[in-house]
């Protein structure tokens, strides 16, 4: 399949999830608090629409809100791993994974692993993918809720 089908047929979530991570990465990248306005930056270089990215919006101020909380559970379930070596790519992944986890109760937490994983293919390394599911499974045996269905 063609990149450009690929992305045709990408969801609107999976691409909302993909700009808050780019949005978090930029902020990390560019040493700066997280703001609405890079939103429109970032849609700026895609060529596209702010008005299609309200989840993406939602899961930056989320994860702006909780960052210390989130931060601290990747530090803690990142066994063997100091925080400052882990990949920005995989920890914007993961902050973004976490925030979902913690506070969208309307998504499944399983939709939210694999939907990790999946952007960990896209955006890193073929071992990335094991170190995402390994921290998020450990977040997920944390969570008091089903984990296959929406609450």
């Amino acid at each position: 399949m063609e990149t450009s089908e690929k992305k045709e047929k990408m969801s609107l979530r999976r691409e909302n999830r993909i700009f808050a991570v780019q949005w978090v990465y930029m902020c990390e990248a560019m040493q700066t608090d997280i703001e609405a306005e890079h939103l429109s930056v970032l849609c700026t270089l895609f060529d596209k629409d702010p008005s299609i990215f309200k989840f993406a919006q939602e899961m930056v101020e989320l994860f702006k809100k909780n960052r210390p909380e989130i931060d601290a559970m990747v530090d803690r379930f990142a066994a063997n791993w100091n925080f400052s070596r882990i990949s920005w790519v995989d920890l914007c992944i993961l902050r973004i994974a976490i925030c979902e986890l913690l506070y969208r109760n309307d998504i499944p937490p399983i939709v939210t692993i694999n939907e990790a994983i999946e952007l960990g293919k896209i955006f890193s390394g073929e071992a990335s993918k094991a170190f995402i599911n390994g921290i998020l499974d450990r977040v997920k045996n944390t969570l008091s809720r089903s984990l296959r269905t929406a609450s």
